[in-house]
Formats: structure tokens, C-alpha cells, sequence
């Protein structure tokens, strides 16, 4: 009896049919190695990994179809970008200018290692579309407003500029067309390409900043444009654009209408039938295909979709609740079995598993009955925390644990790669208890169910300094790991496997109970439908500036004053549970009225 996952792959195939397989493009360094980059900027750090991981679910690459990208050659970014810009990279100032951080969150070998791989993955899809027929799609790339001398608008290199200089330096010497579906114009890909007679550029853009250098069909559409309007633009673009030797086609994420900053107002479906009109046009062109803009948290489905059009012809459908990440550590959490989190070895035996050794104590320290260090190092290792933190600069990571008078402690301690100096990032407290010692009612679960209380989570970055800036959120004293929903997926596996059905918290402050809020809500409807409505208000701000506003008392609910209130937040550790009265919380939010004061007021 095949199980239901070799039952998808063969649907998939079916699916895929006699269609050019589908080669993608993706290295793990394509995470961007900031902290801050999402709360600030809406750009999600791990868009290419979501997009992937739900591809690889549903059978959209076939086999050999992922390719690891390559750093690209100093030799052939040079092609294209002066030795000044190059240089200027260096600079943490700049690249925070350019990605929109301050500079205390750019570790610039990090970022720089993050570019280089997304430019080459860009130059090697263009190999592989030159070698065989078949839509090539690299998951990061797209930067097309970085001129030769420029980089702006996270756009540090221009790929697409270097990848047709790297192929015509092999011997390709063919004509390329560019159709830049971005939401924003092509001023850099458009400054590269200056009188080159051999690049035909087209575009379909949502802003008008000016005329644009060289020759470039750039139709501008009005601010809000719809689906059969953009369609409309497109097809008279198509119908222009010339035959060519090699494509790039910029499929925009920011085209939708909830796009924070693309200005148009195309549905997920309509972006996809953009997609797939553009590749009945294109046939079996050679094409390489890079995601562009894309901002806000749901824009990673705008490049699965993407690659489920180019793997099947069409999109299908994404569920609205689907998490990858939900469903990527869930996959994890089954190759980690229960001797691998407890098992000990050699270079993580302490003072009391000696003492077993000798007969001293009844068992080896495990945090929570369950965990050994060296088996909570396999798992952030599997979980890639680790790797995430030798790329904001740490090593040498030491786990320990202890009681204290709340619960049970994990703290996780790391060395700076520049010096011998340890610090804190990790710090962990929790507690196992039932569901009546809480006051807490668990919907379907006696008073006696086991929860899992976090009494203290912090996720520090201690080797960066609020230099610039806003300064810290209340309770911080240094910048976070931009860790939280990694952090709150991993409590949830750690709930299940200390047999709790739920985990909880309390959050004292709005900025914790907001990067908890797509893991956990406030138990009771009334808590979680206030919080609904501050989001409502406050969401339109920086979660720095929203979060203070509450800790100073500048918010109002329906006239009245309010400061925060940690209410008990919660979430199921079977994440298909759902809670009840989900359907009458968004009418009871809409009935609060929140209002902030202004300062001086």
C-alpha cells in the first residue's frame, strides 16, 4: 500500500507530464543574515527556504531538479560593477543602506556571502537554460535596481547584468530579453545595459520614477490596478517583446494588492496567471526565472507559486493556514528520535553524569527529564540555529542546565569568532504543570493535563549595540536573533515530547505576545480579540514605536486609558488543534475602538 507521501510525488508526475522539468536554484546561505530585516522592512529572511520546502512537498521538481548555487566569480561581477562599488560592500553602513537595517545588524562577510550566492545561482540558471530546454528558477534573484556604480533597494549586485556578461564571456553570443514583471521599474538592470544592442528590456511597473536609461518598454500602470487591467498590459507587452536567445523574467511578488509597498492590486491568482501566460508565450525558449520584490509575510506562496506554475503548467492552490516552517520542523522533529536528543557521548558528559558513572545519582541531568546537552546541540544543528549563529558571528557553543526557584533552565552560551569573549544568546526557563495549577481551562482537557509554562525565553545578540537607531525594545538589552518563530515552533515540538498538550505564556509585553501571535493566542476571546484590535491600529507602525506607545500609556480602548496586561497566552502542541470561537472574534474585535494618543497630548 503506498504511503500518502510516494501517492503525491506520483500525482506530481502525472502532473508534470511531458512538461521541461523544472530546475530550481537555492543554497541555505540564500536565509539573509539579519535580525530586523522583516519587523523593519516586511522582507521575510527566509522567503526562498519556504518556497522551496513547499515545492519539494508537492513534487514540483522531479528528480535532479535542485541545484546548489554557487558563489559568483569576483571576475565576473567585475564585468559588470565598478572596483569602487565592489569595495564599498564592505562597508556595514552601506549594506545597511541598501537593505534598509541599521548597520549593527549587517555582519557584512554573512551578507555579502548571502549576495554572491544569489548572483550565482542566477549565472549558473542561465548555463542551465542555454544547456537544455526547460524553465530554470533560481530563488533569490531579481536585484535590478543595482547599476554599475550603485546599490540600492536591496540590490547590492545586479544578476541578471552579470549573468548575461558571464554567459557571453563563454562563448554565448545570442540576444536576450528581459521581462521585468516586478511591481517597481528596472532603473539598474536598464543603467547596465545602455546601448547594449544585444538586450531587449520590457516592463510592466506600478511607480513612475522617470524616464528610465537606453531603450526600455516600460509601461507604467496606475496605482491599484486589478487583474484584468495588468493582464491587458501584459499581453501588449508580450505581443511586442522580440524573439531572443535568452530570457529573464522578473515574476514580481509585489504585484499583489496586499503588498505593503508595490502599489498595484493584483490577486495571488492573478500574479499567477501572469506567470503562466508568460510561459505559453516563452515555449521552450531558454528562461530563467527570478522571484524579485516580494514583501510581507505571506509573500513566499507568491514564489511557490511561481514554481508550482513552471512545474505544472498551472498553480493549483495554497492553503491561506499553510506554515512551512509548521511543517519543515515537523519533518525534522521525525528524524530526531528519543535516544538522539538524550543520548550521551564523550564530549558532552558533565560532573553529574560522572557521578552516574560512579553509582552517585539515579540518573544523568536532562533538561525536562528528556534532553542532554549534546542532544539539544543535535537538534538546533538540525533545526540550522547553529548555523545561523556562526553567521551573525559566534562559535564555540556551550549548553547548560539548571533549576532555579521557577522551573528548569536551558542556556545556551557561544564565544565570538573575533575573540575568546562568551556570551548569553539563549536563555531558557520553563515548567511542566497542569492545566489547574494555571487557572487555565483547556478546551476538551481535564484539570489535570499537562502544560508547558514558559516562564522566560530571550534570544539575545549581544556582539550587536543599538549604535543607530530607535534603541531597544522595553525588557531588551540587546538586539534579538530574529529567532522567535523558529523559537516558538521548537517549544511546541519540545511540549509534544514531554507529553504536554499545550504550551503557555505571559507575555509582559506587546512586542512578545506580537512575535508569538502566529504560534500562540490569548485564551480567552475577549483577550485575543483586544489584541486583534491593537494589531488593527498599531500594525500600521514599527513594532518599536507600537510597543512603547503601550508601555507608555498613549493607547486608549473605546475612550478609556489602558496599559498592558500579560494575559495567559496559549497554543495546542498538536498545531491541527484549533480553538473554539474562532468565527466571532473578528466581529468582536471590529466593535473595540483603539485609539493612540499623540505625544504632547
Amino acid at each position: 500500500m503506498p504511503t500518502w507521501s510516494r501517492l503525491r510525488r506520483l500525482v506530481a508526475r502525472v502532473r508534470r507530464g511531458l512538461r521541461a522539468p523544472l530546475r530550481v536554484l537555492h543554497h541555505d546561505d540564500y536565509r539573509l543574515p539579519f535580525t530586523s530585516i522583516e519587523a523593519r522592512t516586511g522582507l521575510g529572511p527566509r522567503r526562498a527556504d519556504f518556497a522551496l520546502w513547499k515545492l519539494q512537498i508537492d513534487g514540483a521538481l522531479g528528480e535532479d531538479g535542485l541545484w546548489e548555487a554557487p558563489r559568483a566569480l569576483l571576475s565576473d561581477v567585475l564585468r559588470v560593477h565598478t572596483g569602487r562599488l565592489v569595495e564599498s560592500l564592505g562597508d556595514p553602513d552601506v549594506l545597511g543602506a541598501v537593505f534598509a537595517v541599521e548597520p549593527w545588524d549587517v555582519p557584512v562577510d554573512a551578507v555579502l556571502d548571502t549576495v554572491l550566492r544569489g548572483v550565482g545561482g542566477t549565472v549558473d540558471a542561465a548555463r542551465l537554460a542555454l544547456d537544455s530546454p526547460g524553465p530554470v528558477l533560481n530563488l533569490f534573484g531579481g536585484f535590478h535596481h543595482a547599476a554599475p556604480d550603485v546599490a540600492a533597494g536591496f540590490c547590492a549586485l545586479n544578476d541578471i547584468a552579470i549573468a548575461v556578461e558571464a554567459v557571453r564571456a563563454g562563448g554565448f553570443s545570442g540576444t536576450v530579453g528581459i521581462l521585468d514583471l516586478d511591481a517597481h521599474p528596472p532603473d539598474g538592470t536598464a543603467a547596465c545595459f545602455e546601448g547594449d544592442p544585444g538586450v531587449w528590456i520590457g516592463s510592466l511597473s506600478g511607480s513612475d520614477w522617470g524616464e528610465l536609461p537606453g531603450a526600455v518598454d516600460e509601461t507604467v500602470l496606475p496605482e491599484g490596478t486589478g487583474d484584468d487591467d495588468y493582464l491587458a498590459a501584459l499581453d501588449g507587452l508580450l505581443d511586442r517583446a522580440p524573439r531572443a536567445d535568452l530570457w529573464f523574467v522578473l515574476a514580481g511578488g509585489d504585484v499583489v494588492a496586499e503588498d505593503p509597498i508595490g502599489m498595484l492590486g493584483l490577486s495571488e491568482s492573478g500574479a499567477a496567471e501572469r506567470d503562466r501566460r508568460v510561459l505559453r508565450h516563452l515555449g521552450r525558449q531558454p528562461q530563467v526565472w527570478l522571484p524579485g520584490g516580494g514583501y510581507g509575510p505571506h509573500a513566499w506562496r507568491r514564489l511557490a507559486l511561481t514554481g508550482r506554475t513552471l512545474a505544472f503548467g498551472r498553480p493549483g492552490r495554497i492553503a491561506d493556514n499553510l506554515d512551512p516552517l509548521r511543517l519543515e520542523f515537523a519533518r525534522i522533529s521525525g528524524t530526531l528520535s528519543l535516544k538522539d536528543l538524550g543520548d550521551i557521548g564523550d564530549e558532552w558528559l558533565t560532573e553529574a553524569d560522572l557521578g552516574d558513572l560512579f553509582g552517585h545519582s539515579e540518573q544523568p541531568r536532562r533538561f525536562l527529564g528528556v534532553y542532554t546537552p549534546g542532544g539539544v546541540r543535535l537538534a538546533f544543528g538540525r533545526y540550522g540555529l547553529l548555523e545561523h549563529l556562526e553567521r551573525l558571528g559566534y562559535r564555540s557553543f556551550v549548553i547548560d542546565f539548571d533549576r532555579v526557584s521557577a522551573g528548569e533552565r536551558l542556556r545556551v552560551t557561544a564565544a565570538s569568532t573575533a575573540s575568546d569573549e562568551r556570551h548569553t544568546v539563549m536563555e531558557l526557563v520553563v515548567e511542566v504543570v497542569s492545566s489547574q495549577q494555571l487557572e487555565l481551562a483547556l478546551p476538551g482537557e481535564d484539570a489535570a493535563a499537562r502544560v508547558l509554562f514558559i516562564h522566560w525565553l530571550t534570544l539575545r545578540h549581544p556582539l550587536a549595540a543599538f549604535r543607530h537607531g530607535r534603541g531597544p525594545l522595553p525588557g531588551q538589552e540587546v538586539p534579538g536573533l530574529g529567532l522567535a518563530r523558529e523559537a516558538s515552533e521548537l517549544l511546541r515540538r519540545v511540549a509534544f515530547r514531554v507529553d504536554c498538550v499545550a504550551m503557555a505564556m505571559r507575555p509582559a509585553w506587546y512586542h512578545v505576545a506580537f512575535s508569538a501571535r502566529k504560534a500562540m493566542r490569548f485564551v480567552t476571546p475577549e483577550a485575543q480579540a483586544r489584541f486583534l484590535a491593537l494589531q488593527r491600529v498599531l500594525g500600521e507602525m514599527p513594532l518599536v514605536d507600537a510597543t512603547h506607545r503601550v508601555k507608555e500609556g498613549r493607547v486608549r480602548i473605546d475612550g478609556t486609558p489602558w496599559s498592558w496586561q500579560p494575559d495567559l497566552m496559549a497554543a495546542w502542541a498538536d498545531p491541527d488543534r484549533e480553538w473554539p470561537c474562532t468565527d466571532r472574534l473578528a466581529g468582536m474585535a471590529a466593535e473595540i475602538r483603539v485609539e493612540v494618543v499623540p505625544e504632547n497630548t
